[in-house]
């Protein structure tokens, strides 16, 4: 039933795979980029710090389960990047450092606990790619680790060297991908590649005046049948001026968070958010 539910909602998002093409010039809010300045900006000879994925604060219970104190949390999550060097590297690349804190908040029971929190720091190589003087996307080879700060049999800890791409297909349509080779060394989870995935794939759909957004992410877990983890975001923000929406996010899988990998969670939350100016990596 929940397969069919996300058949569904896929099926309502794929009509934007056919927007016309348009990226040579780009919209974005209270300006408009044309390919010289996004070179311009990517080779800046100052240190650039930024933001890197969305930054975010939601609310929201389980539906899978009657709602409680204990399915019923805050999701918060934080990331930013900082271009590590001033100048061009070979192959047109840049060398950038990574931070993206995850965390689970259950505000509900007492004491208030923040039951989860996932660090993942990372340090790579990104590439943006022009052709024929029109901006495609961005490559991207980077070293991760992603671990949850704890000692004993809650200690979850893996490494892992991702290869990932984002396609601007249209200037308001952007398809993405993942894929990693994976160094376990947490000696319990092992196995955490069933749950947390082998690689994801994944579009952003935004309207035309650039209010709203629809983000779909499928991460597929080991096996060779359909089993994926889902993440359905839609976000509207009220003025073009600002960087920030009210967010929905319903995830729908194992390995929200590293403490629970193994557990299946269905949750629905809303809050805000405040995303990258050009466009957001997952």
């Amino acid at each position: 039933m929940r397969g069919r539910l996300f058949g569904f909602l896929l099926l309502l998002l794929l009509p934007g795979a056919f927007f016309s093409s348009r990226a040579q010039i780009l919209t974005i809010p209270s300006e408009n980029v044309n390919v010289d300045s996004l070179k311009r900006a990517f080779a800046d000879t100052h240190y650039y710090f930024g933001l890197y994925k969305d930054n975010y604060f939601i609310f929201g219970p389980s539906i899978s389960h009657r709602p409680n104190r204990e399915n019923t949390n805050i999701k918060f999550q934080i990331s930013i990047a900082q271009k590590l060097t001033k100048t061009t590297l070979p192959w047109g690349t840049y060398l950038y450092l990574y931070y993206t804190q995850k965390v689970f908040w259950n505000v509900l029971q007492n004491s208030m606990p923040m039951t989860d929190l996932n660090f993942n720091p990372g340090i790579g190589l990104a590439k943006p790619v022009f052709i024929k003087d029109r901006f495609i996307g961005k490559l991207t080879l980077q070293l991760e680790h992603e671990s949850n700060g704890r000692d004993g049999l809650e200690s979850r800890s893996w490494n892992k060297v991702t290869i990932g791409g984002s396609v601007m297909v249209d200037p308001n349509f952007v398809v993405y991908g993942k894929f990693w080779i994976p160094i376990i060394d947490g000696v319990n989870n092992q196995d955490i590649l069933k749950y947390c995935g082998i690689f994801q794939v994944g579009w952003s759909l935004q309207s035309p005046n650039r209010k709203f957004s629809t983000t779909v992410t499928m991460v597929k877990r080991q096996g060779w049948n359909f089993n994926y983890n889902w993440t359905l975001e839609c976000a509207y923000r009220f003025s073009t001026k600002s960087n920030q929406y009210l967010f929905a996010q319903l995830y729908s899988g194992y390995g929200e968070g590293l403490l629970a990998y193994k557990e299946y969670h269905n949750q629905f939350r809303v809050g805000i958010v405040i995303k990258p100016t050009l466009f957001s990596e997952y």
